[in-house]
């Protein structure tokens, strides 16, 4: 009997670890709530209980406010989260979610300190969304000088509407970021003067998705976005036909060895190469970090106004075009284009359709567009029979595999 009951009392005083760090986790936000005088997030809150119960780590904070909730409610803030998160030492969170919140300058200030984290306290955090959210001037100024210090690999601004004065702040925050790989601002109201600008920062930084649906780059916005690409693509698909597949293999070891903020070096023993192997990887790993060169796969730019109608006519179309078909010619990084909902003419359609006849002659990666229907049926089609992966390729591979 009595070792009956030692077999129960083990059972019960050995729950996961987990299970009473969130438990812990959930007393200080409440409490810090209570001292800011602010409400608990509902979200967060079911979160956290289903963490609990299911007995697994919680990821993701997604901060929001209810929809039906009255006015006079208190209002949800950041900084009690914040708070228990630095009380609590927790460093199992991955993304911090921030969705249609008016925040302030001292929730920024907060926020901004925990990113740049450094030292013995890493901050956890590698993704940041903030969509919908209202912020000043100087709110934007303190979160752009934080990013350089972050160890964010996506940043999400949807919906943050910004004049100048603000994309600016963000733009410093971005240039030369080795560490960022995601980066969207979709319907930020960004205009054409912003495309020179993301062109550089994609030429200085390690950004390999660019999400910007929503904007009015117009021609000259996307052209001056895509021309110091094209031009690198070209470079190197002319320079080096031979070796265009191997700057994107490259990039892959890039993104993976960033994910983990560091370069496992596994022993011959674990890994089963040889010395020369891993001397020939290492090797590999440095050139990534050494070479210059935009790394963009993946290329958002639905909805921005990129059509003949502009300040520009149809000679801006024009270019836009050129570059664009330059770009899909010789980029052996890119893999994806969304230029939906722009309405692009069946010349540009027609020369777009060439352009990934030319990429699969020069065996480049398959290249996924999307284009408005409004062309021909016809050359819709062969656009879109173009830009997938043959189903016969794919089944040859499965048999080989087999």
């Amino acid at each position: 009997m009595p070792r009956e009951k030692e077999g129960k009392q083990k059972t019960k005083e050995t729950p996961l670890p987990v299970v009473p760090i969130l438990q812990n986790f959930l007393k200080t936000y409440q409490k810090h709530c209570a001292q800011t005088q602010t409400s608990v997030c509902p979200a967060i809150k079911q979160d956290l209980k289903t963490s609990i119960n299911n007995e697994q780590i919680l990821r993701k904070f997604i901060l929001v406010r209810p929809d039906d909730s009255p006015p006079s409610i208190l209002p949800i803030s950041l900084e009690p989260l914040l708070m228990t998160i630095r009380d609590e030492c927790y460093l199992l969170g991955k993304e911090i979610c921030i969705w249609g919140l008016q925040l302030s300058n001292p929730e920024i200030a907060r926020l901004a300190s925990l990113l740049e984290l450094k030292g013995r306290a890493t901050c956890p955090f590698t993704t940041l969304e903030l969509i919908d959210c209202r912020m000043d001037l100087w709110s934007l100024q303190r979160l752009g000088r934080a990013l350089p210090c972050s160890y964010l690999h996506s940043l999400v601004l949807d919906y943050c509407r910004f004049g100048n004065e603000e994309i600016e702040s963000i733009f410093s925050g971005l240039e030369n970021n080795q560490r960022l790989q995601v980066l969207s601002l979709r319907y930020c109201g960004l205009g054409p003067q912003s495309g020179q600008q993301l062109g550089s920062i994609i030429c200085q930084s390690s950004i390999c998705e660019l999400h910007l649906d929503g904007n009015y780059l117009q021609c000259s916005g996307a052209l001056a976005l895509l021309r110091p690409i094209a031009e690198y693509a070209e470079m190197q698909g002319k320079d080096q036909p031979d070796t265009r597949n191997s700057p994107q293999q490259l990039q892959a070891k890039q993104r993976a060895s960033s994910t983990s903020n560091r370069i496992t070096k596994p022993s011959g023993a674990e890994t089963g190469k040889t010395a020369s192997g891993k001397e020939r990887r290492k090797k590999g790993i440095e050139k990534i970090k050494d070479s210059a060169g935009p790394w963009l796969v993946k290329l958002y730019l639905a909805d921005n106004g990129i059509d003949g109608k502009g300040k520009e006519g149809e000679n801006g179309l024009l270019e836009f075009t050129q570059i664009l078909t330059c770009l899909i010619k010789y980029s052996a990084h890119l893999r994806e284009i969304d230029l939906g909902n722009n309405v692009l003419g069946e010349m540009a359609a027609t020369d777009i359709l060439e352009a990934l006849r030319a990429r699969k002659t020069g065996k480049c990666p398959v290249l996924k567009i999307t284009v408005t229907p409004q062309i021909s049926s016809e050359t819709f089609r062969s656009i879109w029979k173009n830009s997938k992966k043959s189903s016969i390729t794919c089944k040859k591979k499965k048999k080989a595999k087999n």
